[in-house]
């Protein structure tokens, strides 16, 4: 019996360490699971929540663009809202040179681990001063060839660093890297144009980008770029909307510089026209009330279209108007304006014009031609036309000696019945669908056909011509007119 005892104690606890240890093992296996479950449960959580970062994060980014936000506020939006949904430790923006030859910072955010090279001396100075390195990073330029930036921008795809010092672009001796940190680098493209770069920066210490991290930095930087490339288009339109109003502005202010009616002058019959081939005309005329008697009538036309021929024929207006009120002199006029203008005409800029000054009444005129179009005379008595060439130079090309050498005034008598034609280049230089020129034969058989019938009839008559014979060939050069018919 105590043998059979024995055993029997024996077996139990055999049984019960076998059990205890089944059951620790149990526990284990039971824990290591949990703990799997846990560490899942921790991973889908992680990435639950990374998506509605993302989707915020886009959300946000489509109110921000609708509310008509500043491009240095959406790059700032960009990237922080890509830290935000990752947990990086910062990031940056890239965006090509107008060149497209360089990536130039946009944005950083203040503690971004660097991801361009710190030249040696940079790295140097900046162990005695921080700003040093801040400076370097966000005013430095990185061509679009080289560092990791161009990497990203050559592979036209999502890259993932694992640790930016051991990239092959650090591996020059002039060049120091020393953190270690990990990157997600994409190129923005919309349209199929490369817009530029985006990265996110992680300490190793913070932990290491994800395969779900990468994955999710792929759509948001995809969604990033279709956005950015809309509000660049936006801000685009914006801008030149702006621009149309200012532009539609000055031609309102620039319509009120022209006569509005035409002048009284006793003895004589004037018309004039204007028609601009943009909304800023560099043409103009005008009519002069002047003392003894006198009236006085300019035409002028200004190099070059746009705002700044419509800025120099404002210029020249006015300072005709003030000089031609003292002047002895169409000519002397014009010298005098000259002188004012020189130092503020653009080298490839300068005015050509011609001013009448007519008596009242008498029929005498005189005239001063600064290298403008030759004027032509249709003489009633003989029913023939007249190029009338006083000698001149354009206002803007020399300082004043030449101008007053060159320049001089032509006495005119004009009878009943003639006419004289003041027009600007955009006449003759009108094209038709063959690329023929309306030119000086047809303004002169025009002129002949239409003056007897008065100074109203001529300008009318040779819009007309002018407009039939271009067709629809758009309008290359302003055209202006002025006839002036002695009663």
């Amino acid at each position: 019996m105590p043998l059979y005892a024995s055993i029997l104690s024996d077996s139990i606890f055999l049984v019960v360490a076998v059990s205890a240890v089944l059951f620790v093992v149990c526990l284990l296996v039971l824990r290591n699971a949990q703990m799997r479950l846990n560490h899942i449960q921790k991973e889908k959580d992680d990435i639950v929540g990374e998506e509605k970062r993302m989707f915020n994060f886009l959300h946000q980014l489509g109110r921000a663009i609708e509310s008509d936000i500043s491009s240095v506020q959406l790059h700032k939006e960009i990237v922080d809202g890509f830290s935000n949904v990752l947990g990086s430790d910062g990031g940056a923006l890239y965006l090509l040179s107008e060149n497209r030859n360089h990536l130039i910072p946009k944005y950083i955010s203040p503690d971004c681990p660097p991801i361009i090279g710190i030249p040696v001396e940079i790295a140097n100075r900046a162990k005695k001063d921080r700003r040093a390195l801040h400076s370097h990073i966000r005013l430095s330029k990185s061509s679009v060839d080289e560092g990791i930036l161009g990497s990203a921008l050559a592979a036209g795809e999502c890259l993932h660093i694992t640790n930016v010092k051991n990239h092959e672009s650090f591996r020059d001796a002039f060049v120091s890297y020393e953190e270690n940190v990990s990157a997600l680098l994409a190129p923005l493209q919309h349209g199929g144009r490369d817009l530029g770069v985006v990265a996110l920066v992680r300490k190793h210490e913070n932990g290491r980008f994800s395969v779900n991290d990468f994955d999710v930095f792929r759509s948001v930087s995809e969604q990033s770029a279709f956005a950015m490339g809309n509000a660049m288009i936006h801000q685009e339109l914006t801008e030149k909307r702006k621009l149309d109003a200012e532009i539609r502005t000055a031609s309102e202010v620039q319509n009120v510089l022209l006569p509005s009616t035409e002048p009284n002058i006793p003895g004589y019959r004037v018309s004039g026209s204007n028609t601009p081939a943009r909304m800023i005309s560099g043409d103009y005329f005008d009519y002069i009330e002047l003392p003894e008697d006198r009236s006085g009538i300019v035409i002028a036309d200004v190099t070059g279209k746009g705002v700044p021929a419509g800025l120099l024929m404002a210029m020249c207006r006015s300072v005709l108007r003030l000089t031609a009120l003292s002047a002895a002199s169409p000519t002397e006029a014009l010298s005098l304006v000259n002188r004012h203008l020189f130092p503020d005409v653009r080298e490839d800029m300068f005015v050509s014009l011609v001013y009448v000054v007519l008596d009242n009444g008498t029929g005498n005129l005189r005239m001063s031609r600064a290298g403008h179009d030759t004027p032509l005379m249709f003489r009633s008595g003989k029913g023939q036309v007249e190029y009338i060439k006083p000698p001149g130079l354009a206002i803007g090309i020399d300082e004043g000696d030449v101008f007053e050498r060159v320049t001089k005034d032509l006495d005119l008598q004009m009878e009943s019945g003639d006419c004289l034609l003041l027009y600007t280049d955009g006449v003759c230089e009108a094209v038709d669908k063959e690329g023929d020129e309306f030119g000086p034969d047809r303004l002169e058989t025009e002129f002949l056909k239409s003056a007897p019938m008065g100074a109203e009839a001529v300008v009318d008559s040779i819009r007309q011509a002018v407009s039939s014979f271009a067709g629809d060939q758009p309008q290359m050069d302003d055209i202006t007119l002025i006839a002036i018919e002695k009663k």
